[in-house]
């Protein structure tokens, strides 16, 4: 055991230092999307090879009776693979973040000050189920500068270490070194303990991309700083003034679009005074399309289909399921309250055609992503126009939202002056 501890520290210690060392060579924008272009070249190319892996990985998933909804996340087909590309061919598109001025200002002794972009630097990412956040988060990382540590989910390897190999082989094709993304080629879960205490000379940032379990863990325990989110209780209150066909589609996209995503809304707030002739509407089209709602007391008392009684802790559960939890509220303060008390800073949306109650709403909720009018659904780094996502952050600290290309930066300050000496 002592021997394997060993053996295996001084594996992914070398994956660090050959990270650290990587990105001490800065690539230019046309070389990062030559990289890019051949990727995506080679993941048409040997398409088959990926999807025959991709199958080794449901096989193994299945033998170890992994819930449904974990299985259709692993699964990739040919209209999935049409998604990874697409997502790359939309990163080549986004200009290249590093080494912009984002500001600068001359003082009055005559320094002149620059605040430049600058590559974070190693960035370890530890994931689950989705293939496609190999791709995503290689070609991010690469693109604005970083080295990338991918350490996926083990019902996933096959599938993650071809992905990783095609990026690899993209990176030798245009004579830049394949270190810029390396893959944990191994399912011990020991490694992922050691790199969030053992590597804090090695790894500048964590990014933490599944389920709940694996995220409080990795938030509980980590030396190294990471970005990320527990939970996604996501909130849609219909505010008294909501058009009720606008809340209808809404409230239906937001929850059963897809319920297993971090944006999808978790608890319906109603204001009091459209109880009666909204919620058995909006929350009947729910119930019709195998939706479990649960209640506050003044909603059981007008809401005329199946409805279970709403306990205090439902208000913070994440069902990531067809299931919601429904809250009547006297106003929009009351909303906001609520929120701000059993959220997780996800993503929260109001309904309404009120611009001043609106206004109110999206300044007071202290969510990292708050919407007027749309589905809490469109909380996805793709659809912000970052070109996809290395995941979603609710840290108070920035970056917060979606983190894309932009997000991925740190900066420095380049400071000139004609032989300035401070008095």
């Amino acid at each position: 055991m002592i021997w394997w501890n060993y053996k295996m520290s001084k594996y992914i210690k070398s994956i660090g230092e050959k990270a650290k060392k990587t990105v001490e060579k800065k690539i230019n924008s046309n070389i990062k999307n030559k990289v890019l272009k051949s990727f995506l070249f080679y993941i048409k190319k040997d398409k088959k090879k990926i999807l025959k892996e991709n199958k080794k990985d449901i096989r193994f998933a299945e033998k170890k009776k992994l819930r449904k909804n974990l299985i259709d996340r692993l699964i990739l087909n040919t209209e999935k693979l049409e998604s990874i590309k697409k997502s790359v061919k939309d990163i080549i598109r986004l200009k290249d973040p590093i080494d912009k001025v984002l500001e600068k200002w001359k003082r009055p002794n005559g320094l002149h000050i620059k605040k430049v972009s600058t590559p974070i630097g190693v960035i370890g990412v530890i994931y689950e189920s989705r293939p496609n956040v190999t791709s995503d988060i290689s070609s991010l990382c690469f693109k604005s500068g970083n080295a990338v540590i991918l350490r996926g989910g083990s019902e996933a390897l096959n599938t993650n270490k071809i992905l990783a190999l095609l990026f690899r082989k993209a990176l030798k094709v245009n004579k830049v070194n394949p270190n810029f993304v390396q893959f944990i080629n191994n399912r011990n879960r020991k490694i992922v303990d050691f790199m969030l205490t053992k590597m804090i000379n090695e790894i500048d940032v964590i990014i933490p991309r599944g389920g709940k379990s694996l995220v409080k863990k990795i938030q509980s325990i980590s030396k190294v700083p990471t970005i990320g989110h527990l939970e996604g209780i996501c909130h849609t209150y219909i505010d008294k003034d909501a058009d009720l066909k606008m809340a209808m589609k809404v409230l239906h996209n937001a929850k059963l679009r897809n319920t297993s995503i971090c944006g999808a809304t978790e608890t319906v707030l109603f204001h009091k005074k459209i109880v009666k002739k909204f919620s058995n509407i909006i929350l009947k089209n729910l119930q019709d399309n195998n939706c479990k709602i649960i209640g506050d007391n003044f909603l059981r008392k007008y809401f005329r289909g199946k409805i279970y009684h709403a306990r205090d802790k439902d208000w913070s559960t994440e069902y990531l399921s067809a299931t919601i939890s429904a809250k009547c509220v006297k106003n929009c303060d009351e909303a906001i309250k609520h929120i701000n008390k059993y959220g997780t800073m996800h993503t929260e949306a109001i309904i309404t055609k009120n611009k001043k109650t609106a206004q109110k709403f999206l300044k007071n909720i202290n969510s990292s992503i708050v919407m007027h009018n749309t589905s809490t659904q469109f909380a996805d780094g793709g659809e912000f126009g970052f070109g996809g996502e290395v995941g979603i952050s609710t840290n108070n600290l920035p970056p917060r939202g979606p983190v894309g290309l932009k997000q991925l930066i740190s900066y420095k300050y380049e400071v000139h002056g004609r032989g300035h000496v401070r008095k």
